[in-house]
């Protein structure tokens, strides 16, 4: 998994809260295959009308954010379902970064596991976030994630992670790859498991 450390970049202002999986990705693209480009696809019912034409000004439409890697979202980012794809559909769209005041679960969970961050901040600080760069859209974001903060302007704000998401990300690492660092951890125990339980050495592990 690509290594997270720090990004500069745009960032496109979706304040809007509640946005959850199905309107992330619709339900209708889950059978695409990946390498089909699950991000043009990205936000679908949000980005166009009925008759398939783009809303003109819905954030990605417009060309000042198209090439943003840094989502700046409103509470309760992917909440809904569970499915994986969602994430897949942000990243694969080019995105590295959502900062909003919180996240589905299960969508945080899962955008770990893509090497996408999810960075929480408190709701004036994402709104404030959000204003600046609708105000100045070539504004560039730096989002420091060992410090774990981020830089707008002229003002930083801190975010939060959990501890264990962000040394995955940091590091690059899936889930082997971090039951893989506690790997003399664990030869210790099964040392001391195989002392005190001679029996379990015969056990097949």
């Amino acid at each position: 998994m690509e290594k997270f450390t720090r990004l500069t970049a745009k960032a496109c202002p979706l304040p809007q809260p509640n946005i959850n999986t199905d309107a992330i990705l619709p339900a209708r693209f889950l059978k695409w295959p990946r390498d089909k480009g699950l991000g043009q696809v990205l936000f679908a019912d949000l980005r166009r009308n009925p008759e398939g034409q783009e809303i003109a000004d819905f954030p990605l439409n417009q060309p000042a954010w198209q090439d943003a890697k840094i989502l700046v979202a409103g509470r309760n980012f992917g909440g809904g379902s569970s499915r994986e794809a969602a994430v897949y559909a942000v990243y694969d769209y080019g995105f590295r970064c959502v900062i909003a005041p919180s996240f589905g679960d299960i969508f945080a969970q899962n955008a770990v596991k893509n090497g996408l961050l999810a960075a929480i901040v408190s709701d004036a600080d994402a709104a404030e976030i959000a204003a600046a760069i609708e105000a100045d859209p070539e504004r560039m974001v730096i989002v420091d994630l060992p410090q774990q903060t981020i830089v707008c302007g002229n003002r930083s704000y801190g975010f939060a992670i959990e501890p264990v998401s962000k040394s995955q990300l940091v590091n690059g690492w899936d889930d082997i790859d971090l039951t893989d660092s506690y790997r003399a951890q664990i030869e210790t125990f099964l040392k001391r498991d195989c002392e005190l339980r001679p029996w379990a050495a015969f056990v097949k592990r």
